[in-house]
């Protein structure tokens, strides 16, 4: 008998309700004794709730027997505390009916009411219905109210049998909205609570802590102690009494209490031991400073990826490795717990950042630019804490209001994706990520998101100054007011690059500025106040061109040494700044030395660049943010005519690869989509396309035929699933968007029925992940009121011989 495939992908990282960490996984034959301890373990009355029924305790070579599954008709997931069972979830395939199977939990009875049961019943879900079931069937006794809570809340549509003794549940696990809405606040709240211990610690070892200044150990018990972290700092050194003043301990045994935090800099091959250790201290978070894991290779990975397991199942959160470590400096927390000669000052920006020598760089620029930072978390190989979790810990931060973000890889982007949309409507998000193949996915899902994507660390601290001290601009018009007419002409070239406008101001504005500037002033716009101005001339200008209902934001430029000295210039800019707070503001001292300084007053900040072009882009980033946030959001309709049972009895007759095209036909048809012959339309035809990335899952594609695609790459990108809003967005964001909608002459095409084909094709993929590509060549695009006509279409499927897809 051959030995099933285990599938890999279901072993996945967990937090239950109360925030304590767990690993899921699926069980596995040397699971047997492990096994036979769970099932020894549990009390009499919880084996009356499992049996339904007296008490029987089944042999041990009956219980042995559960570790064997085939993964695919038989299924069991168990979750882990240390090395023991918490938790156990198994499914059996209903022969009769394969898309139902009957489900079954247990619960070990000390970790009962702490949220396993909910935390199996969504990993248990996705694993059914990537292998083809719909249905889980459960019967619960009437006094099994946990199990029933589990069930009802669960956000699934559940039916019940009659009431009795014994109560049947069939719970249909398609992920309706309400399942995903109730699953994700699940997780938010697991997710803040474990990660209290990393960010708001009351007390903090440091192990491998170093007598010898500028050494990491050292360091970090230094930046602890000058910070002025309230709780207690443990250094752990056997060799040393004290270090950097503070007492220190033989082995975190030893420790007066066990520690929230702690921070681990040893060689790299001590580090599993110590974070053993840390586990049998009762340790809640670990931050693993030290190098050596997978940057050295693939045993160096395997390596880093056991410590996140083993940290996990011992209800730990870990950092890292090779990371720089954690600093929040709220008033709740003022953690500085990391060796960074240069700790930043308070303020509203977070940031995440994957690289730990980067992060040294990053928290000496912001200081310079007198950024202040809420928080900053060096997460390095991110095996466990990732960005997508302290994005869900600065939502709720009421210290900050901005987020930065430094990727360079995603672990679960479709999370990421989730949870952005939640956050960027409130707090922007700016992200840096470099450039690489997956490209367009990587600036589609950030559109998609509301993120605000650059292209260097310039820039992202460009953005961050603007948005954590000006509001966004309510629209894309600008005014220019200079002292010099040549930046002032690079400002709006600039401007024009980024999307903004340098309207001509208002006859009324105009007139307000003639009679309050030099005779030879340019009231145009730009306004050129000429190099006689003075600092009134600025506040004048300014007061009018903010009053202005046609303008959104202002860019003001000084060319010293002039007239006026620039910290008379900068208090004029800050007054006028003050009396517009809901226009941003912002400047370029051209040659000015030390004018970030002249440009705050209290909590008012007016972000100044070296450069005009750098401000300019600055605000046509906030201006695409707040365009972005204005719009209403989209959701994921649901599109009548769509048969989703016939859909997957059709895949379920193929074979992997090419599909027939009559089958593929019949496939599209029960998505709504037909496919058939027709005349070329008024314009161009089109092409959809769907491939699956193996990073981001499906990708829509959608261009137009011919060289607009081939030889311009005017394509447009959007990683499934897709709302209406990112249909809509999708279709009219190409560079050749006019000759659809009218623009370059003509009646244009149906562009709702066309987002209507887009909507489909994007739910047809979602459920059914056996779709590894699809092509829709042509398509061709009809008069507004007549559709659209899909003439040819191409599927692949996938070879998921182990059952399931990557989560």
């Amino acid at each position: 008998m051959t030995t099933p495939p285990y599938p890999e992908d279901l072993e996945q990282p967990g937090l239950v309700r109360t925030g304590r960490s767990t690993f899921v996984r699926p069980i596995r034959p040397e699971d047997a004794d492990r096994l036979v301890a769970f099932v020894g373990g549990l009390s009499r009355a919880t084996l009356a709730y499992r049996s339904l029924g007296p008490v029987v305790r089944a042999r041990d070579d009956v219980i042995r027997r559960g570790a064997h599954v085939d993964y695919l008709n038989e299924l069991a997931l168990v979750a882990l505390a240390g090395d023991e069972i918490a938790g156990l979830v198994r499914y059996v395939r209903d022969p009769d009916e394969p898309d139902h199977a009957e489900v079954t939990f247990t619960i070990r009875d000390d970790h009962q009411s702490e949220g396993f049961g909910r935390l199996l019943l969504e990993h248990i879900a996705a694993a059914a219905r990537d292998r083809g079931i719909r249905v889980l069937e459960a019967d619960v006794l009437a006094d099994n109210t946990r199990m029933i809570n589990v069930f009802l809340s669960s956000g699934y549509r559940v039916e019940t049998g009659p009431p009795g003794q014994i109560i049947h549940f069939e719970i249909a696990i398609d992920p309706q909205a309400r399942a995903v809405a109730r699953a994700e606040r699940r997780e938010h709240t697991a997710v803040r609570r474990s990660l209290r211990p990393l960010l708001e610690p009351r007390s903090v070892a440091v192990i491998g802590a170093n007598r010898d200044p500028l050494t990491i150990g050292h360091e970090i018990v230094a930046n602890l102690l000058r910070g002025g972290f309230p709780g207690s700092v443990f250094p752990v050194n056997p060799k040393a009494e004290q270090i950097a003043g503070a007492r220190a301990y033989a082995s975190i045994r030893d420790l007066p209490e066990p520690p929230d935090l702690a921070l681990v800099a040893v060689r790299a091959e001590a580090v599993p031991d110590v974070v053993r250790e840390c586990a049998e201290a009762g340790v809640k978070a670990v931050v693993v400073v030290s190098t050596g894991f997978g940057e050295t290779g693939a045993a160096g990975r395997a390596t880093e990826l056991e410590l996140a397991r083993f940290a996990r199942a011992s209800g730990m959160r870990l950092v890292g490795p090779n990371c720089m470590g954690v600093v929040n400096t709220t008033p709740a927390a003022r953690l500085a717990a990391t060796f960074s000669p240069a700790l930043p000052t308070p303020g509203r920006v977070a940031m995440s950042s994957q690289s730990g020598p980067l992060g040294l760089a990053v928290l000496d620029f912001a200081r310079r630019l007198r950024l202040g930072f809420s928080g900053f978390v060096s997460v390095g190989h991110a095996v466990d804490v990732s960005t997508n979790d302290l994005l869900q810990w600065w939502e709720e931060d009421p210290e900050t209001s901005v987020v930065l973000l430094h990727v360079e890889h995603f672990g679960n982007p479709r999370r990421f994706a989730r949870i952005a949309r939640r956050v960027a409507p409130r707090k922007p998000i700016i992200a840096v990520h470099p450039g690489s193949h997956a490209d367009s996915a990587v600036s589609s899902l950030f559109a998609q998101s509301g993120v605000i994507r650059t292209r260097s660390l310039q820039e992202l601290f460009d953005v961050a100054l603007l948005l954590a001290h000006q509001p966004p601009p309510p629209g894309d018009r600008v005014a220019v007011v200079t002292n010099a007419g040549g930046p002032a002409a690079l400002t709006v070239g600039a401007c024009a690059a980024n999307g903004l406008r340098v309207p001509e101001l208002g006859e009324r504005t105009r007139q307000a500025l003639r009679s309050a500037l030099a005779p030879r002033a340019d009231v145009a716009n730009p306004v050129d106040l000429t190099p006689v101005a003075t600092a009134a001339h600025y506040r004048q200008a300014l007061d009018a061109v903010l009053a202005d209902d046609d303008i959104d934001a202002a860019v003001v430029l000084f060319m010293p040494p002039l007239a006026d000295k620039p910290d008379e210039v900068a208090s004029a800019i800050l007054d006028a700044a003050a009396a517009a707070p809901s226009k941003p503001v912002v400047t370029s001292f051209l040659g000015g030395a030390g004018v970030a300084d002249l440009l705050h007053r209290g909590d008012l900040v007016v972000p100044t660049y070296t450069f005009p072009e750098a401000a300019a882009a600055s605000l046509g980033h906030a201006a695409a943010y707040q365009a972005w946030r204005s719009t209403p959001a989209g959701v994921v309709p649901d599109l009548p005519g769509v048969d989703i049972e016939r859909a997957r009895s059709l895949v379920s007759e193929c074979a992997p690869g090419p599909v027939p095209a009559p089958i593929a036909a019949e496939l599209l048809d029960s998505y709504g989509i037909a496919v058939h012959d027709a005349e070329p339309g008024p314009g161009p035809d089109a092409f959809l396309s769907v491939s699956a990335d193996p990073v981001f899952g499906p990708v829509v594609a959608f261009g137009l035929t011919g060289d607009y695609a081939d030889l311009m790459a005017d394509v447009a990108y959007r990683v499934t699933p897709l709302t209406d809003r990112d249909a809509r967005e999708m279709v009219r964001s190409l560079r050749a968007a006019p000759l659809l909608d009218g623009r370059a002459g003509g009646r244009g095409v149906d562009l709702g029925a066309l987002e209507e084909t887009v909507l489909r094709l994007s739910a047809m993929v979602d459920d059914l992940p056996e779709i590894e590509a699809l092509e829709l060549r042509p398509v061709r695009l009809l008069p507004p009121g007549e559709g659209v006509a899909v003439t040819r279409a191409t599927i692949r499927l996938a070879d998921n011989t182990s059952g399931g897809v990557p989560s």
